[in-house]
């Protein structure tokens, strides 16, 4: 598979990006934390079409710089996105695009779909979050260094001890994938970037309640929002679940609900081949 890379600079950082070449609306994909651009390494194949694919690290993550102190949030990760919109309008000269959400993405994703609606060509939600909503659960690892307080004392062991940061890492990311054999495959290329990532994982945790709450503010805006909106979510998620799912099918008035059986959390990389084909029709 080709891929280009696809320059993109904001506030003097580097951001990763690629792209396979194609015509018509791009799609892009986002991942979340605590991972990169390569949780779409097993789907890529499966998007259909001859449409551009553009994936990228945000700011703290994967290939992307990592820049010391700087505030890894979600609203700086919305400011990632748009730099990464700008590069594809100017590169590709496309103003529309198919924006591919995931995990922590959703808030970024769906705050720059929000102010630019008449950019968005569908809006694709897998496994993610947006505002607390009912049923959401945060994973055991996120919930350890995103409470106030605990977190503090989380990060201060993580950093003095790696190894063990390691061993919850591969925990949490394996019980995000449902086959045993993909999770050997998946879980060690992810696991072997996620130290240089620590600072941004560290801040987004912070970051985690403060965006669910802020965005409640939003509800009223999500029901005016027109383009369509798909969300595929994995029903063995037992966190970011199938009710979450339903809820954010309701708050959108032209949104349609595929829930996946046996997919887990990562549900791009359990069921690569339909949720592609998802994608590549929304």
């Amino acid at each position: 598979m080709t891929v280009n890379p696809l320059p993109v600079v904001r506030g003097g950082h580097r951001l990763y990006a690629e792209v396979r070449p194609g015509a018509g609306v791009p799609i892009v994909l986002m991942h979340g934390f605590p991972d990169n651009l390569h949780l779409y390494d097993r789907l890529l194949p499966h998007l259909d079409g001859p449409r551009p694919v553009v994936r990228f690290d945000f700011l703290g993550w994967g290939r992307s710089d990592k820049p010391a102190g700087h505030p890894y949030t979600a609203d700086n990760q919305t400011l990632d996105l748009a730099a990464v919109l700008d590069a594809v309008s100017h590169k590709l000269g496309q103003d529309r695009v198919v924006l591919v959400a995931h995990d922590a993405s959703g808030p970024p994703a769906i705050d720059w779909a929000l102010r630019h609606p008449d950019r968005v060509a569908a809006l694709v939600l897998l496994n993610t979050y947006y505002q607390w909503l009912p049923g959401l659960r945060r994973p055991p690892v996120i919930a350890l260094f995103s409470t106030p307080g605990v977190g503090a004392i989380a990060r201060t062991l993580a950093r003095r001890r790696p190894e063990v940061q390691g061993r919850l890492y591969s925990w949490q990311v394996g019980a995000f994938i449902s086959d045993l054999v993909v999770r050997r495959e998946v879980v060690p290329r992810l696991a072997r970037d996620f130290p240089s990532a620590q600072p941004a994982f560290f801040r987004l945790n912070q970051d985690l309640l403060g965006t669910l709450v802020r965005r409640r503010r939003r509800i009223a805006d999500m029901r005016r929002f027109t383009p369509p909106v798909r969300v595929v979510f994995g029903t063995q998620d037992r966190y970011l679940n199938a009710r979450v799912a339903r809820r954010f099918a309701d708050l959108f008035p032209n949104a349609d609900l595929h829930l996946l059986p046996g997919a887990r959390h990562y549900v791009q990389v359990d069921q690569p081949e339909r949720v592609g084909r998802l994608i590549s029709t929304a």
